[in-house]
């Protein structure tokens, strides 16, 4: 029996311990809480994560991070486990189940030229916050061997995600799925994120937030297409899953902490779309705990795994 220590008991966190808590030695703690040994530490914490992974790494335990700020991210990356310990940065929504579909979408193409991500919905509270920080920031995407800054807000794209949740507006945002997609895939020419957003989203992001967010997210959505080449052809892959985000985040980080305990995730700094890490795995654990993941095809879509 595995030993799990969630840190953070919000709403992705409390999600987090109840799906662990099945035949498993789990326990939900505070940020500011003693924490009692394990062998995996899932944070669920808001950002900043990278002090407390620090903290649970020198405890001797494995870590899985759910953090989607960009300078966190950043600084996660940078963190060095001891040898034979894992950190897997940003495992939750997107970044996160966007990576996983990423390197699954891969395997139609012969040659990857673009990744772009996009997705609509806030898991909680502190989601909702960063989803409105990142509005207000400075957006980074990777195009023909460059980093590109463009302010958020801008760039709209209409873009069709798995029903429920239908066709939203999408724009640029300070959002970490292109640094990480270029660390997994430097192959690509051109990676860009963007999240779904309403013009009161936009025209008040760089103010303090009007009214307090939902207590819990609705229901949401990721969407990963990359564009390539299948043969001679040039092929766009389009997959996603629809689902409310704290429920999804959740769950991404409850099976790779699975898999971290398995002993399947390789040692070091891992993120989720890296080519080491079990993708056929985690898709098929979380398939079997009830998400639905899609390919579009044409004007429909069909069950991808």
């Amino acid at each position: 029996m595995t030993s799990y220590l969630v840190v953070g008991v919000g709403a992705i966190g409390r999600r987090v311990v109840e799906h662990l808590g099945e035949g498993e030695d789990v326990m939900g703690v505070g940020r500011h809480d003693q924490w009692p040994p394990a062998e995996v530490v899932v944070l669920a914490t808001p950002s900043p994560q990278h002090e407390l992974a620090t903290r649970a790494l020198a405890s001797g335990a494995h870590v899985v991070s759910t953090s989607d700020d960009l300078d966190d991210v950043d600084a996660l990356l940078l963190v060095r486990p001891p040898d034979e310990q894992r950190l897997v940065v940003a495992a939750a929504a997107a970044p996160g189940l966007s990576g996983l579909l990423a390197r699954h979408g891969a395997t139609f193409l012969t040659q990857l030229d673009e990744i772009h991500v996009q997705s609509v919905g806030t898991g909680g509270p502190t989601c909702a916050i960063q989803h409105h920080r990142a509005l207000g920031g400075t957006s980074l995407g990777w195009h023909d061997g460059a980093w590109q800054e463009r302010p958020a807000g801008t760039g709209r794209e209409l873009c069709w995600f798995p029903e429920p949740v239908g066709a939203h507006d999408c724009y640029r945002a300070e959002l970490a799925d292109p640094v990480l997609l270029h660390r997994a895939f430097p192959e690509a020419d051109r990676i860009t994120a963007r999240v779904a957003a309403t013009r009161r989203d936009r025209l008040t992001a760089r103010l303090p937030m009007l009214r307090d967010p939902h207590p819990e997210g609705l229901v949401g959505a990721v969407r990963v297409e990359l564009r390539g080449a299948a043969g001679t052809a040039r092929e766009v892959v389009v997959l996603g899953a629809a689902q409310p985000l704290a429920g999804l985040a959740a769950l991404v980080a409850a099976e790779t902490a699975r898999q971290v305990a398995g002993g399947a995730m390789p040692p070091g700094v891992v993120t989720l779309a890296d080519a080491e890490v079990p993708t056929n795995a985690l898709l098929g654990a979380l398939a079997d705990r009830g998400l639905r993941l899609e390919r579009f095809e044409g004007t429909g879509a069909r069950t991808a795994w």
